[in-house]
Order: C-alpha cells, then sequence, then structure tokens
C-alpha cells in the first residue's frame, strides 16, 4: 500500500498453474492466460511481452534471451536461443580502443555500451513467437491482448523502475528519443517518473497491435525493422535490413547432467550458464554439503573454491560454438570435476586460480520468469537489454529501447568471445529445469550478469542439500563469483 518493495508472503501455490515474474501485473497476465485455457508456454510468452511493458529497464522487444522448455506430452527437453547476435558488418575493431603499458586493451569512451555501436539485432520477439507457434495453443491475438490493454491503461511505478529511471537520467537525456518515452514532462522538464506514478505506453500498444496483426515479420522486414534500423544508425550504429531479415531462432539440445539422483536441464553455449552450473555442482557433488550446515563457514568455504575454478574455466574457454571450439562435454564431466575437487583443501583457500584442462575430459563425449501449468509443462525463460535501458537508444514512435548486448563481447581478436558478424556474444543467463524420477522438480533462473551462475547454483544446492522450499532456497544468504577470484558475500 506504500509502495515499498516487500520481501515476504511472496510464495504461492496453485493448482492450475505457477507464474513467478519480477512485475506483479506480468505474472497476473500469466496467470490470466491459463485461467483462459493456455498451458506454460502461452503463459509465457503473454509475461515476456508484458515485462517488455513493465521492466523496460531490463528486457524488451529490442533485446534477447534464451528459453528452456519441458514437454509433458512428449517429455522432450529444448532450449530456444533468441539471443542478440552481431551485425553483419561488427568486426574487433569496430570500437575506437586504446593500449596501456602493461597490453590491457580498453574502449575509448562508452561507444561499447552506449549508441549504435553497443546494440546487437534483436531477438525476443522471434524467439516469443516461436514458442508461441511451435508449443502453444493460444493465437498472437489472443496473447498479446491483455498487454496491449495495460500498456494504453498504465501501471504503477514500483521503487526498482523509479531507481533506475533516476539512476539511469543521464543515458536517457543523451538520447532524445529514450527522454521523450522513459521521463514525464512536468512543467516543460523532462523528470524521472516517481514511485507510485502510472507510467503508460501507447507507442508500445501500437507496436504489439501490429506484431498481433502481422506476425514477426512486421519486426524484422517491415516498418518496425525499419525503424530500428534508422533509429539506430543515427546514433553510430551498423545494422541493415538484411541483417533484421537474417535473425534466425536457434533450436538446441539443452545442456544435460545431474547432481545427486536429480536432472539439471539448463542453457548450452553461447550461453555460459547451464555449463558452468553444471561444473560447480560437479565438484561439489564431491563433498558432503547435505551433513553440513547451511551458510556453515565449511560449506561457504567448498562452494567459494568451486565458483573459482569454475569461474576461471569460463574466462578461458567459453564462447558461441558456431564460431570457436568449447570443450563442453569435458567441462561438465563428471571425472574433470573430480581433479578440481582434489585441488580444494578444506582448510585454505586459494589466492590465485588458472584454469584446467577440460579437453582432456572432451572425448567422452541474464530478467529471469518461470511458469509451470497443471499438465506438467514447465517454461523457465531469461532475457534482457543488458545494461539499463540497453544502449539508451529508444525507437521513435514503438515504444521500446534498444539492447547494449555488444559489451558482452571481449575487446580485441583471438579470443572465444572476440566479435565477428552474425556471432551471439558469451552470456550467464542459465533458465534452468530440475527433474526427479522424469517428473518435474523445479523451473528456476536469475537474472544478475556474471553473479547468475553463483546464485542459481546456490539455488540449486539449497533445494536438493538441505531440502528448503523454493522461496527458503531464493531467500537464504549466499555468496557470488564476479570474476576469477572475486567472491562476494550477500
Amino acid at each position: 500500500e506504500d509502495y515499498s518493495l516487500t520481501t515476504t508472503g511472496r510464495d504461492a501455490t496453485g493448482s492450475t498453474g505457477v507464474v513467478s515474474s519480477g512485475k506483479y501485473e506480468a505474472s497476473k497476465i500469466g496467470k490470466m492466460i491459463m485461467e483462459q485455457g493456455g498451458n506454460a508456454v502461452d503463459a509465457a510468452v503473454a509475461v515476456g511481452f508484458a515485462l517488455g511493458l513493465t521492466e523496460p529497464n531490463a528486457t524488451g522487444l529490442g533485446g534477447g534471451g534464451f528459453m528452456t522448455l519441458y514437454s509433458a506430452e512428449t517429455g522432450e527437453t529444448l532450449f530456444l536461443n533468441f539471443r542478440e547476435c552481431a551485425p553483419a558488418a561488427a568486426t574487433p575493431d569496430m570500437w575506437q580502443t586504446t593500449t596501456n603499458a602493461e597490453g590491457t586493451t580498453t574502449v575509448i569512451g562508452n561507444q561499447k555500451s552506449m549508441g549504435g555501436k553497443a546494440a546487437g539485432i534483436p531477438g525476443n520477439v522471434a524467439g516469443w513467437l516461436y514458442a508461441l507457434e511451435n508449443y502453444g495453443t493460444m493465437s498472437r491475438e489472443e496473447v498479446l491482448a491483455p498487454v496491449i490493454e495495460l500498456a494504453n491503461k498504465g501501471f504503477t511505478v514500483t521503487p526498482t523502475l523509479a531507481n533506475d529511471m533516476s539512476n539511469s537520467y543521464d543515458k536517457l537525456t543523451l538520447y532524445s528519443e529514450s527522454g521523450d518515452l522513459f521521463l514525464k514532462d512536468v512543467d516543460g522538464m523532462l523528470l524521472p517518473y516517481e514511485v507510485g506514478d502510472i507510467f503508460k505506453n501507447p507507442d508500445y500498444a501500437k507496436t504489439l497491435q501490429l506484431i498481433a496483426d502481422q506476425g514477426a515479420d512486421v519486426f524484422y522486414k517491415g516498418e518496425i525493422a525499419q525503424a530500428i534500423v534508422d533509429n539506430n544508425n543515427k546514433y553510430g550504429g551498423l545494422f541493415t535490413m538484411e541483417d533484421m531479415a537474417n535473425y534466425q531462432v536457434e533450436v538446441m539440445e539443452p545442456v544435460v547432467g545431474s547432481y545427486r539422483g536429480y536432472d539439471i536441464i539448463s542453457s548450452p553455449s553461447p550461453s555460459s550458464g547451464g555449463t558452468i552450473i553444471l561444473e560447480i555442482l560437479n565438484i561439489l557433488e564431491n563433498f558432503d554439503l547435505p551433513s553440513m550446515e547451511d551458510c556453515s563457514a565449511e560449506e561457504l568455504h567448498l562452494i567459494a573454491e568451486a565458483f573459482k575454478m569454475a569461474y576461471a574455466d569460463r574466462g578461458e574457454y567459453m564462447g558461441d560454438t558456431k564460431f570457436v571450439d568449447v570443450p563442453i562435454d569435458g567441462l561438465i564431466s563428471k571425472d574433470y570435476a573430480k581433479t578440481l575437487a582434489a585441488k580444494i583443501d578444506p582448510n585454505t583457500s586459494m589466492e590465485t586460480v588458472l584454469p584446467d584442462d577440460p579437453w582432456m575430459f572432451e572425448h567422452e563425449d541474464t530478467t529471469h520468469y518461470s511458469v509451470a501449468d497443471a499438465e506438467g509443462n514447465m517454461v523457465s525463460v531469461t532475457c534482457t537489454v543488458n545494461g539499463y535501458f540497453g544502449n539508451g537508444v529508444a525507437v521513435d514512435g514503438y515504444g521500446f529501447v534498444l539492447n547494449n548486448e555488444m559489451d558482452d563481447f571481449v575487446v580485441g581478436a583471438d579470443h572465444p568471445n572476440s566479435i565477428a558478424g552474425g556471432k551471439t556474444p558469451l552470456s550467464s543467463m542459465s533458465p534452468t529445469i530440475i527433474m526427479k524420477d522424469g517428473k518435474p522438480f523445479a523451473v528456476l533462473g536469475s537474472p544478475g550478469g556474471t553473479t547468475i551462475i553463483a546464485t542459481v547454483a546456490q539455488v540449486i544446492s539449497n533445494l536438493i542439500d538441505h531440502g528448503m522450499t523454493m522461496q527458503e532456497a531464493v531467500d537464504a544468504p549466499r555468496i557470488s563469483g564476479y570474476n576469477n577470484n572475486t567472491i562476494n558475500y550477500e
């Protein structure tokens, strides 16, 4: 009632289905879709488009994402990759850089994170519509109708959105289209919305109506595509209509492993998330965590050491497997995990951690929302525009901002995650499904950039090692790995 953030009373149960997202209005729309007879995929698509409206600071039509899906009817699990990709003209030397005396190369200014050269070709619209057309039961018009209504009617600005609008004020005013869209006019001055204000986005409603009427083609080949190209290139971008028209959703096999008898199904490359989560869990499986007190020094030490080694491997080996060789099977090998676990001293922290050699084991073969329905279908989706309000460039007249996903590439050439035209940048997004004895157990994921991997791994451990409920597992204190040797305590 006082518009403050709540941390209690957030868990819920249902017999028709469950929807968990970062926004009340989006979850409510997903619930409504299932009450109208839709399945988990129908609800997930509606939630995705709704979050594009209510969480424009974090996701939207100008971004991309991943979906891990389990079909109760067929028993099939699959992964949809609709993450942004580099425009064809992108190259490792597309940004102006400088190199210091130590040989470290950095990008001059903000061109890696703001403006036209920071954006990749967006994939959310293609991904959500592909899922709806192939695995849903409802029409575009049906799933988009409540989101269109909400965009015209407006929704209440929350503390998180108000803070992000305020903190991004300089970015939003730098690009006039974004300022006009995400800031309010007060006596001729553009100011951030305040908590409790009503935010309306009729341009977003117009865009969704075009998509409802014409499908993905209007976004990737029609008037919206042209507006995306024009607006992004106005600020130095490299987009072409061919880039937009050539965008394709990639249907992939998820990365699959196990942890103490539970099947873990998660995101494959170009996400590093699923692979590194499995590497962490495989290391931890060599220790008796269930007998340890949750968040004890003993347990946290083991988790931190596992993070260090897994994150070191992430930085060394992970990239888009369509462009580079990645030792996925080695990284998720139980035997490889044993060699890493053997390095852990239960009494001493490793100060310097170098990547090991998963190739020796290869021959053996970032907002999030989760939806499940009464039939047992489960959908786990992580999608993003990367930084707050992406690259800052809004598509004039269409109600959404573009991503700054090119920032996730490594600066320079000759790295697994270097830029190439059509390449997808490395991600930590980890939409995950857990099965036990062939039956659904949990569906989860997280926002948080490179902390996603650490968060999801610990939530899984809390569920399985300590028998927590989902709410308890999320609420429990945890540590987060950022880079090779950095551990943050939450």
